[in-house]
């Protein structure tokens, strides 16, 4: 029986600080070869169970019958208190409501609309990469990897042409703001806005998310307008989110492996792989939480009912019995069953979409950019939800320049 026997407590992994390590990776490694699951004391969320292996990641995130999210999907609540969207929010439902919640929306985000929304997305991304190339610096993050997914979720949701720039400007402050007050108070703001456009889209629907959501019916009932705009508000959020810090990361760290950026523009370089480690090495969303819904047993534990356990993203995406040699960025890897996207029921629904993004920007910059140059530090975003920057200072030096 696999069991923590060591005392020797690991570190705090709730404390953003610990994400802003360099050697974070060498720690998780470490504390998974001794035992994949730990019980770690925390002030803030109290008790909690860290899943760090591939197989607990597949296990915790695949059995929702064993595991709940409608007690929170993500640490910050603190140990007692449900999130205000529980059984209303697809990320906070276990199904069968997280099916149906689901299915209201999965059109929208299909293979097959991703693949209809393909030159869009790359027509954003080649004018993003062209503005950049023409400045003397740009933030990568407010520029390039906020830009394109921020549209094209506008367009989804159907936010009206008039609208954008207000909305924009409040998405804008909502995920880049100065300081978490600034980026709250910017996120109340937004959702006024939400309310009033599914008041309007109630009368007047259009072939978008939002309408899709105020007008249609679960089980015959249709949803109050207040649950079917926290939805519109979380799937806004995902659908940005995870491209922005994985686009950003990833080119982080192109510029700290430059083999793999020239690896990204050689004619044998696959663009399906390589998005595909790229979420892998990166791992921007950092965890997922779950609650047992009955005693059980997981990694030699006993798992009563009601407790937590969180699943760490980036160490179940370094494990080195799922994972060959995997501190290493290889953009040809394969096979690569990345848990980036969450695993089972909640398995990322924007996923196709993502891939479409990641592949058509990073296709822009290797084509029209010789190189990309950080020009100052990045600033990290503090985060234990996502493993980001809040700003990331660069130069692109165009294709054939004399610089």
């Amino acid at each position: 029986m696999n069991t923590v026997t060591t005392t020797t407590a690991p570190p705090d992994l709730t404390d953003p600080a610990f994400w802003a390590r360099e050697d974070s990776h060498l720690v998780l490694r470490e504390l998974r070869l001794r035992a994949p699951l730990w019980r770690l004391e925390t002030e803030t969320e109290g008790p909690l169970w860290c899943a760090l292996s591939y197989a607990l990641a597949g296990e915790v995130l695949g059995d929702a019958n064993r595991f709940s999210s409608e007690r929170g999907s993500l640490l910050g609540t603190g140990t007692d208190r449900a999130p205000a969207g529980a059984g209303k929010m697809m990320a906070l439902t276990d199904p069968p409501r997280h099916r149906d919640l689901r299915g209201l929306v999965l059109p929208f985000f299909s293979k097959r609309k991703a693949a209809e929304l393909t030159e869009r997305v790359a027509d954003l991304t080649r004018q993003v990469v062209r503005t950049a190339l023409e400045a003397e610096e740009t933030d990568f993050v407010r520029d390039i990897s906020t830009a394109v997914p921020l549209t094209v979720m506008c367009d989804l949701l159907g936010v009206p042409d008039e609208d954008r720039d207000h909305v924009v400007h409040m998405c804008d402050r909502a995920f880049l703001g100065n300081t978490p007050e600034e980026r709250a108070e910017a996120h109340q703001q937004l959702l006024p806005y939400l309310f009033s456009l599914g008041l309007r889209r109630q009368s007047d629907p259009r072939d978008d998310i939002i309408s899709t959501l105020v007008t249609h019916t679960v089980n015959g009932r249709r949803l109050p307008l207040d649950e079917a705009l926290l939805n519109c508000d979380n799937i806004l959020v995902g659908g940005v989110q995870t491209v922005r810090h994985t686009a950003t990361m990833a080119m982080l760290a192109l510029t700290r492996h430059p083999h793999a950026w020239q690896a990204m523009r050689e004619d044998g370089y696959d663009p399906e792989l390589g998005v595909e480690e790229l979420l892998r090495w990166t791992s921007v969303g950092l965890h997922v939480l779950r609650t047992a819904r009955v005693d059980t047993e997981l990694a030699g534990q006993r798992i009563r009912a009601g407790d937590r356990v969180v699943v760490w993203t980036p160490a179940a995406n370094r494990d080195e019995t799922e994972f060959e040699d995997p501190d290493r960025l290889r953009l040809d890897r394969t096979p690569n069953r990345h848990v980036a996207f969450g695993w089972g029921p909640h398995y990322c629904i924007g996923a196709p979409l993502a891939r479409v993004e990641l592949a058509s920007l990073f296709g822009a910059l290797t084509e029209a950019a010789e190189r990309v140059e950080v020009l100052r530090p990045p600033v990290p975003n503090r985060s234990i939800i996502n493993f980001g920057l809040d700003s990331l200072t660069v130069r692109l030096h165009a294709r054939g320049g004399t610089d």
